[in-house]
């Protein structure tokens, strides 16, 4: 089921949806770093820094956010990559991650689908 985001545009909301595939990472990494080293991979900024939800855009329509565990967890960590354009897109733009951080980093990272990969 995706997620809402809600839009202002001239006195009306316009509420896009938001479809999302997770990105394990096994590691123990800050929040921080991790959005450093996706922003260097991909070669993005960071946008949001200081308003509390961070991303990291990839491709239109598609953008990463990190999500780190509850306090006291160990890891792994997820790394969400959110797509207004579809679950199909989502996916896409999870795994061109998976293998850019594969190639770039020593981080053992795996998409992280849940159980109806093929919804």
């Amino acid at each position: 089921m995706p997620r809402r985001f809600r839009f202002r545009r001239q006195k009306s909301v316009v509420e896009v949806p938001e479809y999302a595939a997770t990105i394990i990472l096994n590691q123990a990494i800050s929040k921080l770093d991790t959005l450093a080293v996706i922003s260097l991979a991909v070669d993005r900024p960071v946008e949001n820094a200081k308003q509390g939800r961070p991303l990291i855009p990839l491709v239109e329509g598609a953008w990463v956010e990190v999500e780190l565990p509850k306090l006291g967890e160990p890891p792994p960590l997820a790394i969400d990559v959110y797509s207004t354009v579809g679950t199909d897109h989502a996916r896409f733009e999870a795994l061109r991650l998976v293998a850019t951080l594969r190639r770039q980093t020593a981080w053992d990272v795996r998409p992280d689908f849940g159980p109806s990969d093929d919804d």
